[in-house]
């Protein structure tokens, strides 16, 4: 079978945070599929075509850059961030998982890229320094029952979190829910981050702590951070602090 699919990762927005590797993937490619906002961040190149979608078919577009590599097509999908969180990757293999057994002989690979939280963690100093975990709060795919149970076992466990698609137009709701259920959990001095458009020049933070967080600060481009009971801050004269989690458990004196 000639054609081939790779799942590229383009970074959290700079084209400075799209690695060589991705690029070059991008650059060989006849078809480039993908969310319409993310194929916007790639160079136009003579003789590709373009094959842009809505956000919520991502099966479908799984399966039509499928049936494109069996045709003999060079495609690349294109997600935001890294294409294996919370992105395309994992759609393309439950298409191929469930669809033409003819898809199991392609030449099918993931080119990874900088995720939000690494680019968040980058704006700020070392937050996930520690034991991390990341949660979607979408509950488009799965259930808010679900989240639900995730978050409080995530804050049980004292892990740093941080919360994906915390807000959207459809959700303007979950973000507040999310912190009400952390805040049974987590002491009210924990750090949090709030950081919109991370990797980017317009990025934005605020820092503040989990009884003082304002859901309404977040909008669809705002990754949330909830700090482990050993985040620390570094205070500095006029500047805003630093944010890292140590190693080790113990904190230091």
């Amino acid at each position: 079978m000639t054609g081939s699919l790779v799942i590229v990762g383009v970074g959290p927005g700079d084209a400075a945070y799209t690695t060589p590797a991705a690029s070059l993937a991008l650059a060989e490619a006849t078809d480039l599929i993908g969310y319409g906002l993310y194929l916007d961040r790639v160079p136009q190149r003579e003789g590709q075509t373009r094959h842009a979608s809505g956000n919520r078919v991502e099966i479908d577009r799984a399966r039509h850059a499928l049936e494109l590599a069996v045709q003999g097509r060079r495609v690349a999908v294109v997600s935001g961030g890294d294409a294996g969180v919370f992105a395309m990757a994992a759609a393309i293999f439950e298409a191929v998982d469930a669809g033409d057994p003819a898809w199991r002989a392609l030449d099918i690979r993931v080119e990874p890229g900088v995720t939000a939280m690494l680019a968040v963690a980058a704006e700020v100093g070392a937050p996930l320094g520690g034991d991390f975990c990341a949660i979607s709060l979408s509950d488009n795919l799965k259930s808010w029952a679900t989240v639900e149970r995730r978050l409080r076992a995530a804050a049980e466990a004292d892990f740093v979190i941080s919360l994906y698609n915390a807000k959207s137009l459809a959700r303007p709701h979950q973000l507040g829910a999310a912190l009400d259920i952390l805040r049974d959990v987590k002491a009210g001095d924990t750090v949090v981050l709030f950081v919109r458009a991370a990797g980017t020049a317009e990025a934005r933070v605020t820092v503040t702590t989990l009884a003082e967080a304002d859901p309404s600060i977040a909008d669809m481009r705002t990754l949330v951070m909830i700090g482990a009971s050993t985040t620390r801050l570094i205070e500095r004269d006029g500047a805003r602090p630093w944010v890292y989690t140590p190693r080790s458990e113990r904190t230091p004196e």
